[in-house]
C-alpha cells in the first residue's frame, strides 16, 4: 500500500529515458506564440494581461537594478504555474513534487541574488550578518545564526514547494480511493466523500497557483535585500 501510494511520484521511463524531461517541456509548448496580426486572440490577450499584471505586482516595490530580473522571474512563474496545474490532470506527472527539481531551481537563483549583493554592495551585504548595536558577547552567536538562516533559504524554498504539492496529491489519491472503496457499502457516504474530493481538488488548484507565486515572491524579496 505504501509503495502504491508513493509510486505516483516516481518518474516514468520509456526505452530507458526518463519522461520527466518531457513533462518539463510540455508547459512551454502550450503557450501561444505571438502572431503578426494587429488584433490578438483571447488566449494571447489573457496571457499578456497575466504577465503584465504579475510583473507589476512583483517588481513595483523593487529597486530599478532588480528590474533586470523581470524576464527571468516571470518565466519562472509561468513555468512553475504550468507544471503545478498540469500535474493535477489525470495520468500526468508533476515534476515539482521532486525535491531535486525544486532545489535545482531554488539553489542557483538564490546564489545569484547573494552574489549580486556581494558584487554591488559588499559592505551592506556583510552588515546583514551583524545588526548594529549588538552586544559584544552575542556577536559570534548572531553571526552563526544569520549565516545558518542565509544558507537555509534555498532549502526552505524547495521543501515548501515539494511538501505542499506532495501533501495535496496524497490527499486526493487517498480520498479518491475511498470513494470507490465504500461505494458498494454506502452510496450516500461515497457521494459525500466525492463532494469532499471536488472541494479538495479546487483547494489544490489554489495551492498550486499560490505556491508558484510564493516561490517567485520570496526570490524577489531576496533580490530586494541585495539590490
Amino acid at each position: 500500500m505504501t509503495m502504491d501510494l508513493f509510486s505516483q511520484f516516481a518518474s516514468s521511463t520509456s526505452l530507458g529515458v526518463p519522461l520527466i524531461l518531457l513533462a518539463m517541456l510540455v508547459p512551454w509548448l502550450l503557450f501561444p506564440s505571438h502572431s503578426t496580426r494587429w488584433i490578438s486572440n483571447r488566449l494571447l490577450t489573457s496571457q499578456n494581461w497575466f504577465l503584465i499584471t504579475f510583473t507589476k505586482q512583483i517588481f513595483l516595490p523593487l529597486n530599478f537594478p532588480a528590474h533586470k530580473w523581470a524576464f527571468l522571474l516571470t518565466s519562472l512563474m509561468a513555468f512553475l504555474l504550468s507544471m503545478n496545474l498540469l500535474g493535477l490532470l489525470p495520468y500526468t506527472f508533476t515534476p515539482t513534487t521532486q525535491l531535486s527539481i525544486n532545489l535545482g531551481l531554488a539553489l542557483p537563483l538564490w546564489l545569484a541574488t547573494v552574489l549580486v549583493g556581494f558584487r554591488n554592495q559588499f559592505n551592506h551585504s556583510l552588515a546583514h550578518f551583524l545588526p548594529e548595536g549588538t552586544p559584544t558577547p552575542l556577536i559570534p552567536v548572531l553571526i552563526m545564526i544569520e549565516t545558518i538562516s542565509l544558507f537555509i533559504r534555498p532549502l526552505a524554498l524547495g521543501v515548501r514547494l515539494t511538501a505542499n504539492l506532495t501533501a495535496g496529491h496524497l490527499l486526493i489519491h487517498l480520498i479518491s480511493s475511498a470513494v470507490s472503496a465504500i461505494f458498494s457499502l454506502s452510496p450516500t457516504a461515497s457521494l459525500l466523500t466525492f463532494a469532499v474530493l471536488i472541494l479538495l481538488t479546487i483547494l489544490e488548484i489554489a495551492v498550486a497557483m499560490i505556491q508558484a507565486y510564493v516561490f517567485v515572491l520570496l526570490l524577489s524579496l531576496y533580490l530586494q535585500e541585495n539590490t
